[in-house]
């Protein structure tokens, strides 16, 4: 089993099976969710399993239907990621956006209304491209961070699986500990039952968390889009190569004098280096900054996690408190 989708709910709507099968989805199951670290041989990344922004997509959308049975809203969860570039977010270390990572995300609206497919299936739904264009109207299917929507769960859920952090019986007990509850402010929320499977969770998101802020994936995320700044600067890509596949854009690469040996170095990146004080002089030094992501869930009738969790306070502690001032490197 390579994908969590049975676990999330075995009967999708039919719009969704419908809109799962136009152009715009299968694209996503050549654009990966490790936005291109999966390609380094950096250890974590090397042995994970594939996993595809159509996975993901299809995941958040089978959860939003499992927890409000409403087609809008798992529609506009399945949508949600039409507009992502190839490797995903290192695009937003392209534009130098990596902080907030919402580049990827501003042409969602006009990329949904332009694929005639997308909009033949929503009509027959008696839907349009507004309807299912911005996910974040839908709190189960988005809302603010640190709070627990579909997006958030799936991908949490899925990365640890995929890391191999977690099992599917560990991933199980959290999904159907969960319930619908309302937030602070009288918002549907994503919420635990159980006290300790919320914290576990919490704990659970912390450590993948670590991950996507860790030296091996900042300094591979920051590589590949200095790979492809150069490549598109120098003509070998066009922007509209970035709203292709994957392997068609490495073929691109792959082709090319410069690109090529810098795609094959890029491969082989398999150790971090680390330098502290001035940039070291020689080589391809960088200093990344990250966005942070945890999630602080509620337990019903307790309250988010960090009210409650000395465990997961201290834990939370550490992980804002994580120093990327250091300077980096690979080989």
């Amino acid at each position: 089993m390579e994908t969590l989708l049975p676990l999330y709910d075995p009967a999708p709507s039919p719009l969704l099976a419908e809109l799962l099968d136009t152009p715009l989805l299968r694209r996503l199951a050549d654009v990966g969710m490790n936005c291109g670290c999966e390609y380094t041989a950096f250890p974590l990344f090397a042995r994970t399993l594939p996993y595809s922004r159509r996975d993901h997509s299809a995941g958040a959308a089978r959860i939003v239907w499992h927890f409000t049975a409403s087609p809008v809203q798992a529609a506009a969860a399945l949508l949600h990621d039409v507009a992502t570039p190839v490797f995903a977010h290192t695009v937003d270390f392209l534009h130098g956006d990596h902080l907030r990572q919402e580049s990827t995300e501003a042409d969602t609206a006009a990329v949904i209304s332009a694929s005639p497919e997308v909009t033949a299936v929503l009509a027959r739904y008696g839907l349009d491209a507004a309807d299912v264009s911005d996910y974040h109207r839908y709190p189960i299917a988005d809302n603010d961070s640190p709070r627990l929507s579909a997006d958030r769960l799936e991908y949490t859920l899925g990365n640890l699986f995929h890391y191999g952090f977690a099992d599917l019986t560990r991933l199980s007990a959290f999904y159907q500990d969960l319930t619908v509850s309302a937030g602070e402010d009288g918002q549907p929320e994503l919420a635990f039952r159980t006290p300790e499977i919320a914290q576990d969770f919490a704990l659970a998101a912390l450590q993948t968390g670590r991950v996507y802020v860790c030296d091996e994936d900042r300094f591979a995320m920051e590589a590949l889009a200095a790979l492809l700044r150069d490549a598109l600067d120098r003509g070998v890509l066009t922007p509209a190569d970035l709203m292709g596949t994957e392997p068609a854009v490495i073929a691109r690469l792959r082709a090319d004098d410069v690109s090529g040996p810098a795609w094959d170095r890029f491969r082989r990146f398999h150790t971090i280096r680390t330098a502290a004080g001035e940039r070291p002089e020689g080589g391809f030094w960088v200093r990344v900054n990250a966005k942070r992501r945890w999630i602080d869930p509620l337990a019903v009738g307790r309250g988010r996690v960090s009210a409650w969790s000395p465990v997961f306070q201290e834990a939370l502690t550490s992980f804002l408190s994580l120093d990327f001032t250091r300077w980096l490197s690979a080989e």
